[in-house]
């Protein structure tokens, strides 16, 4: 395959117009908290009010943090709310092959790199300044590393990931809730020191493959999406459309996470169409004291844009 350089800036004069099947991708490392069942929620209400498909995928790369029994209960929670899926869940452990093409396409295309720093070097490398990159983008050291030295590191068994060169590419989108975006792409991992492949390569592969055109998550993942279209143009993959849900907080304006009181579907011990209900309140669509049996009765009124801005206090 010819070797070619990944460009340096494009935005959303390239997109397509993309499909609206959507998914929710949860990783089975414990109990779905209610902020993550709210996205769920938003995604398919997203996918169900465009009489599109909605899929469910197992992110479980991770060996060391992925549990069945983690699995079981996501997937029992989503059932208890409403939230049904087209498909059977599909797992990424079970779809290696796909990563390793993905990689094959990217190692011909010339753009990819060993990495041979520790998290120590990469955090004091993350403190010093770096032009156009992010705060705590990697600079690129083992980029800069000759063919030689590279040759002798890997064959004396020295442990690497592998990066891509991104050449800090400029990187503008639309999101369907924050609006215009733009960010600089660092060179970021594809594949981790310990041989797993890691989520921006997965989860690109994944998109395009399952046929996805609306992807709905948390605003804390909305930092990772020019990693992902830039992937995207180099696998010569179709755009799709992002949408990044505000995050829920406690009282205490924290972070949601499992261990607060009353973040999950376990601990609230009420009936599901209650919780049901609140999730509904929080994206504009029902009071507080409404009873909500099912998903299907917000579809009529369902709206991306009255879904506000600001993260929801789960109280």
């Amino acid at each position: 395959m010819k070797s070619t350089e990944p460009p340096t800036e494009f935005g959303e004069a390239d997109r397509l117009q993309t499909r609206a099947d959507g998914r929710f991708a949860p990783s089975p490392s414990g109990p779905l908290h209610l902020g993550s069942l709210r996205t769920a929620l938003v995604a398919w209400l997203m996918a169900r009010s465009q009489y599109a498909r909605f899929l469910v995928r197992i992110e479980d790369l991770d060996p060391q943090r992925s549990r069945p029994e983690h699995e079981r209960s996501q997937l029992a929670d989503l059932r208890s709310l409403g939230i049904d899926w087209d498909e059977e869940p599909t797992h990424q452990s079970q779809r290696l092959r796909l990563y390793n093409d993905a990689l094959g396409h990217l190692h011909g295309q010339g753009v990819l790199y060993p990495c041979f720093c520790t998290r120590t070097e990469i955090r004091e490398a993350a403190s010093a300044p770096h032009g156009a990159l992010a705060e705590g983008a990697y600079p690129g050291t083992c980029r800069r590393i000759d063919a030689m030295t590279r040759r002798r590191r890997i064959e004396s068994g020295e442990r690497f990931a592998l990066r891509v060169n991104a050449r800090s590419a400029q990187v503008a989108w639309h999101d369907r809730l924050l609006g215009e975006q733009r960010g600089t792409v660092d060179d970021f991992v594809v594949v981790r020191a310990d041989g797993v492949h890691a989520y921006h390569l997965a989860v690109v592969v994944d998109d395009a493959e399952q046929g996805i055109g609306e992807v709905v998550r948390g605003v804390d993942l909305a930092e990772s999406t020019p990693r992902q279209i830039l992937l995207q143009r180099l696998l010569g993959l179709a755009p799709v459309s992002y949408a990044h849900v505000p995050l829920v907080i406690s009282a205490a304006g924290t972070r949601l996470a499992k261990r607060d009181r009353s973040a999950t579907l376990a601990d609230r011990d009420e009936p599901a169409s209650v919780t049901l209900a609140l999730l509904a309140h929080s994206i504009g669509l029902a009071s507080v004291r409404d009873r909500v049996e099912s998903p299907v009765e917000l579809l009529p009124e369902f709206d991306l844009t009255r879904l506000a801005n600001e993260p929801w206090v789960l109280s």
